[in-house]
């Protein structure tokens, strides 16, 4: 009997900072963990970092950064992609076609690009405007079965799927309709300072914050201050508590214990045990991750490698797809 086709997923991370501790119980942990069940690509998504003006030397430095923490987690290069987006530049080349077949009214609506146009408002650019299309690309040159999507990024993924369903229904049937894929658990962690917003690197107060390569001491400190609460009970309550209950989600993420575990071990006691409980899980987990980072970072010429090896297996890829649609929409193309 012929071994089942495994399903393709797809995810990106944009190398504009080190990745917090969100970004890795919410994204990046669980994409070593889906190795073992899905055909993965993971791409390092640099021209999406364009839209936000970068500085070009630092730019290129947490791309390779980014590259060795993703490895480090335990991304595997041999059975998997690991690739940065600017290398194949068959992505470019299909979100123009995708973009001749997308509706502006349906780009002026996504809410990701009125936020960030009231965040920069000197740089309101195009490429903010068109990213979603460059996204839809990122997805549908794969012919992405599944693309792993927090509660900020379905809109993206809706307006993919309606990209390839019209440009299916008007030159036949040639993308894969693509599925957002939600961890079970840990998808989103919010920010220690102001738990009902999601925890992000961008975020101004450095202790709203934890980035995955601080130190232990600088774990622990974040945690002492985070925001919790005038109840002093450990107990799991979104609306009522999202600090506590925020902390909680990132213990039972490290310890694998139930809420109602948490609130019987911590029952009685007071806030800076608990506290100190989650940062020293949290510090414990990430220990043996930035050990390997630090090791495969010094290793410049490994990574490059890897990086290279990654780019030309997801070209051969991405270039039948682009291939495919120019034939479709009557671009003509010589033999080479």
């Amino acid at each position: 009997m012929a071994e089942e086709k495994r399903k393709r997923i797809l995810s990106g991370i944009q190398p504009t900072g080190t990745p917090t501790l969100g970004n890795y119980i919410g994204a990046v942990r669980n994409w070593a963990l889906l190795q073992s069940e899905y055909d993965c690509l993971y791409m390092i998504a640099d021209l999406h970092a364009l839209t936000v003006r970068q500085v070009p030397a630092e730019l290129r430095r947490r791309t390779r950064e980014l590259a060795a923490l993703l490895l480090a987690v335990g991304i595997d290069p041999k059975n998997h992609v690991l690739f940065v987006q600017s290398h194949v530049p068959a992505h470019c080349e299909l979100a123009w076609v995708l973009a001749c077949n997308t509706q502006f009214g349906e780009l002026s609506r996504m809410t990701q690009f009125k936020d960030k146009s009231a965040k920069h408002p000197d740089n309101v650019n195009g490429g903010l405007f068109t990213y979603p299309v460059l996204m839809a690309a990122d997805i549908l040159i794969y012919n992405a079965d599944l693309v792993p999507v927090g509660q900020d990024q379905t809109q993206h993924l809706e307006i993919a799927r309606v990209i390839a369903n019209r440009f299916n229904g008007v030159y036949g049937e040639t993308f894969t309709l693509p599925e957002g894929y939600v961890p079970a658990a840990g998808a989103k962690i919010m920010s220690l300072s102001e738990p009902t917003k999601k925890m992000s690197k961008s975020d101004t107060n450095a202790n709203s914050f934890v980035l995955m390569t601080d130190d232990r001491d600088a774990i622990v400190r974040k945690f002492k201050r985070a925001v919790t609460d005038s109840d002093g009970q450990v107990r799991f309550d979104r609306e009522n508590k999202p600090g506590v209950s925020n902390l909680m989600a990132i213990y039972s993420t490290f310890t694998g214990r139930t809420m109602e575990e948490i609130e019987a071990e911590f029952a009685g006691k007071g806030y800076g045990d608990f506290k100190l409980a989650v940062a020293e899980v949290t510090a414990d987990a990430l220990a043996p991750v930035q050990a390997e980072y630090g090791r495969i970072l010094a290793d410049k010429a490994y990574v490059d490698e890897v990086l290279k090896d990654g780019a030309a297996r997801a070209a051969r890829l991405a270039n039948r797809t682009v291939s495919k649609v120019y034939r479709k929409v009557g671009l003509l193309q010589l033999d080479r």
